[in-house]
């Protein structure tokens, strides 16, 4: 058993739940700015040798994040659609004006960084301010991406026995289903305490659907950053964050949930 991963988990837990409960947005904004820009490094760096991505201009799309509440409502998902054009038509400038000393795998690797990392993050922040009730609702994300990694784990090293993809050797097919109903419990609790503390009215088989398919895209989310690892010979974006890996190993999940979080909270 990794007790290193379950006693920061017993740390992390406690910090973020202090920070999306009473901080303000000014305060999570520039945070999830920061996780941003130190996921973007990892990922950066995970493909030294191979390529070499324009990094000053995925950092700065990631500290945008930290502006993102001075976007009136109504105005943050046409902003999340310019900073893709945007993005490609400045590295192709970079490109003409270096005359190919950036070359086009280079500038792939820096957009796909920006948009696997920097939008997806940004959702965050789109759930807690632009849908209603969303500091309630955000949690969901958390639940389903938490939920699914834990239970996951635990069932994974009791009963897993059979392989799921090579992509990921100790993920098993038992961990995975595991992974994916004690996600949907976690979701119906809180869901409960949604409807009878927060005077919600969430409809229990809607959300019940809701969990199922995010804990699938979250396991989907952790196996795609595997696989990025795989390509790029690594075990581990860093060591940051002691038996999790680095901050990128650590929300790989959480990314993937956030923007299909937002399409099935809004319906709400």
């Amino acid at each position: 058993m990794n007790f290193k991963r379950i006693i920061s988990g017993l740390i992390l837990f406690p910090l973020v739940a202090i920070l999306l409960i009473f901080g303000n947005t000014y305060v999570v904004d520039v945070t999830i700015a920061v996780v941003a820009i130190l996921s973007l490094y990892e990922f950066y760096k995970s493909f030294e040798g191979k390529a070499k991505p324009v990094t000053w201009l995925g950092y700065i799309a990631a500290a945008s994040i930290s502006l993102i509440h001075l976007v009136p409502q109504g105005m943050t998902l046409k902003l999340v659609g310019i900073i893709i054009p945007l993005s490609i038509l400045l590295l192709f400038a970079i490109v003409i004006h270096r005359e190919m000393k950036i070359n086009i795998f280079d500038i792939a690797i820096t957009f796909f960084g920006i948009c696997y990392i920097v939008i997806f993050l940004m959702f965050i922040s789109i759930i807690r301010e632009n849908i209603p009730q969303g500091r309630i609702l955000l949690w969901y994300v958390f639940f389903t991406s938490w939920g699914t990694d834990i239970f996951a784990y635990f069932v994974g090293k009791s009963i897993g026995k059979h392989k799921f993809t090579k992509i990921s050797p100790n993920k098993t097919i038992e961990g995975c289903i595991g992974g994916t109903i004690g996600s949907v419990i976690l979701v119906l609790i809180y869901t409960l305490i949604c409807n009878t503390v927060f005077n919600l009215n969430i409809n229990y088989i809607y959300i019940l659907l809701v969990g199922i398919i995010l804990s699938l895209i979250g396991q989907l989310g952790d196996l795609a950053a595997s696989s990025i690892k795989r390509f790029n010979g690594i075990k581990d974006f860093s060591e940051l964050i002691p038996g999790h890996g680095g901050m990128l190993d650590r929300i790989d999940s959480i990314i993937f949930i956030a923007p299909f979080a937002y399409l099935f909270l809004s319906i709400l």
